[in-house]
């Protein structure tokens, strides 16, 4: 049946490009789960969170198993070397483990060695003790939205209305000067990825902010299909038309040749049909389909962030990724958490309500759910769903931070920001076995705050990044 809380929705929809939408959510979208509470009283000024189900769970079953079985993307190099060091910090938040207190953080070769309390940790010899003091250490985050390209423009080509051959990998730069103040804002890693001036502008980059070489600072390629469902793209004339129906369409099209070239390769993998021609514009198309990394979605407004669900998604069964989710999109939390479809919102994190008269913070919205301007509550992403962006040069990249601090000033609870700032962001890519929280063996990428990074008035001490310590802070530069 249909979402008993969606039921009109789909009807009301008319911009909405597939002409499948009901009965295909009908097929896919399960009734909302029991636990939603149709008692639970409106939002306040902090949204209400609806009532928790299962933790969210990101939608890729075919996503490979380990690196060595991707086919299609490639990975960057590990073990990269860099000095032994053992960093002792006052206090350590691993993220996905409690928060250390007097802990130490042991590093070399670009990976994590070990960390603990520091009167467990033996400092092996010869490795250089840093004392950070009464600072906090963190992970380095992780940015799923970074167009940065030239001085002031962000990364956007058009020839057609839909461009898989496009890619960023070529145009990455270790000494741009907004990816020195990246690190500078406890940046480590970005999604380095194509910008809205079309549907499909092309496959970004997953790449750390700082290495010796583009290649050493590879993280994967690609990191993800760029999209813009809408909110960019259209245009007066040509092919492309200015209606999200012709959009959608030229989108589905594209991306079925991919599907199509994707099977062909399935089947002849199976001993089932002859191996297809190579062909380099459906080459990267038949990673997506294998579900070796997501489509990032330029997808707003209401109607917008519906059809991204239902075409990408539910149609197309593709790992979607949400990577803006402004406005009132926030109104179908629990269609996009039933969907496995993540949020990394922004840059915008408030919306005025004419409903209700207030300004919304979207990223709570997101992910605690509530009434949503719905007759009963619906569900949020939760803690494991939401993620933050820049749209960066939009928002300058360094003040990541800051957009987290603004999603929790409106609602989000404070640990929430700080996973969707790093675990969150780092699995939404597929990538949280090497990046996104302190654990031994992924890659020693460190944050060394002088306080809450949360909190604006705190600044980065100290970054290090796959082992190397790349940016120290100025005695010099004043505090405030």
């Amino acid at each position: 049946m249909t979402h008993p809380r969606s039921n009109w929705l789909f009807q009301a929809a008319g911009i909405c490009a597939s002409l499948l939408t009901g009965a295909l959510l009908a097929q896919e979208t399960p009734p909302a789960p029991a636990a939603a509470n149709p008692a639970a009283p409106a939002p306040a000024a902090t949204p209400t969170a609806a009532p928790e189900a299962a933790p969210f769970e990101l939608w890729h079953p075919r996503r490979p198993a380990t690196e060595k079985d991707y086919q299609v993307a490639k990975w960057g190099p590990r073990g990269l070397p860099s000095p032994g060091y053992a960093f002792r910090c006052a206090k350590i938040l691993p993220i996905t483990s409690e928060p250390i207190l007097d802990g130490v953080v042991i590093t070399r070769n670009g990976t994590i060695e070990a960390i603990g309390r520091s009167k467990d940790i033996k400092i092996p010899d010869g490795y250089e003790v840093i004392d950070c003091g009464d600072s906090i250490l963190v992970p380095g985050f992780v940015e799923l939205h970074c167009h940065i390209a030239s001085e002031s423009f962000d990364l956007n080509d058009t020839v057609h209305a839909t461009n898989p051959e496009f890619r960023t990998l070529d145009l990455i730069g270790m000494e741009h000067d907004q990816i020195r103040t990246a690190r500078a804002g406890g940046i480590s890693t970005v999604l380095y990825i194509p910008g809205s001036g079309s549907n499909m502008g092309g496959f970004g980059t997953l790449t750390k902010t700082w290495g010796n070489s583009p290649e050493e600072a590879l993280v994967r390629f690609p990191g993800s299909l760029k999209i813009a469902q809408a909110g960019n793209p259209e245009r007066g004339s040509g092919d492309l038309g200015t209606d999200m129906m012709g959009m959608s369409e030229g989108l589905r099209m594209t991306l079925l040749d991919g599907k199509r070239y994707w099977q062909q390769h399935e089947a002849f993998q199976q001993g089932k049909g002859e191996k297809p021609k190579f062909d380099p514009t459906l080459e990267l198309l038949r990673g997506l389909f294998r579900h070796e990394y997501p489509v990032s979605v330029h997808t707003q407004i209401y109607q917008v962030v519906l059809n991204t669900i239902q075409e990408l998604r539910l149609e197309l069964g593709l790992w979607t990724v949400i990577v803006h989710g402004t406005f009132d999109g926030y109104r179908l939390s629990e269609n996009a958490r039933t969907a496995g479809v993540a949020v990394a919102g922004g840059p915008r994190q408030y919306f005025y309500n004419a409903r209700t008269g207030r300004m919304d913070g979207l990223l709570a919205n997101w992910a605690l759910g509530g009434e949503h301007g719905w007759r009963n509550p619906v569900l949020g992403l939760g803690r494991d769903g939401i993620g933050v962006n820049t749209d960066s040069p939009v928002v300058a990249e360094e003040q990541l931070p800051l957009q987290a601090a603004m999603g929790v000033r409106l609602g989000l609870p404070h640990e929430w920001a700080l996973r969707g700032l790093t675990i969150n962001a780092a699995r939404f890519v597929g990538a949280d076995h090497r990046v996104g929280s302190l654990e031994v063996g992924k890659d020693a990428d460190l944050a060394i705050w002088s306080g809450d990074p949360l909190d604006p008035r705190c600044y980065v001490k100290t970054m290090v990044i796959n082992g190397t310590i790349c940016y120290r802070r100025s005695d010099k530069r004043p505090v405030w």
